[in-house]
């Protein structure tokens, strides 16, 4: 960025002295007050500049991805240095089901996902209402409906 006066002062004395050849009505304290202003306003654009940019990501959303995948059950497990989030469907009557989708994640990532989660749940709950946290000890291989026969 290239600044046309070298210093705030240099303005000042530049302005003063443009006011008292075109007789212009001199404020000291405006004029005063008008320069520290800018002397802020330009430490403000420096501090902006040695801060890193932040960098845009564009992803991208293919149809396929965007139709999701339903899945009533989650399995997750680790390791030393990853997490493995297996998406599950269990299908009423049916005792036999299929992994849907595997995520793998690092553990900081997991964190970041948990936080994540965490957070938008408490948005959730503050526009629909508390969600029923109900243990389940045992996977209902019926969901609690008559058992499926052909």
């Amino acid at each position: 960025m290239k600044y046309i006066f070298p210093s705030i002062y240099t303005a000042y004395i530049i302005i003063y002295y443009l006011c008292i050849l075109y007789r212009l009505p001199i404020n000291q304290h405006a004029l005063t007050e008008t320069l520290t202003n800018q002397r802020h306003l330009i430490q403000h654009i420096m501090e902006d500049k040695n801060k890193p940019a932040q960098m845009n990501i564009n992803i991208e959303l293919p149809e396929d991805v965007a139709e999701g995948i339903y899945s009533n059950l989650a399995i997750i497990t680790h390791s030393n240095s990853e997490f493995i989030v297996d998406f599950i469907r269990i299908m009423p009557g049916v005792p036999k089901a299929k992994v849907k989708s595997r995520i793998l994640l690092t553990p900081q990532h997991a964190k970041r996902l948990l936080k994540a989660l965490k957070e938008n749940m408490t948005r959730y709950e503050q526009v629909h209402g508390t969600v029923d946290d109900t243990e389940v000890n045992a996977i209902p291989m019926n969901f609690g409906g008559p058992t499926a026969q052909a």
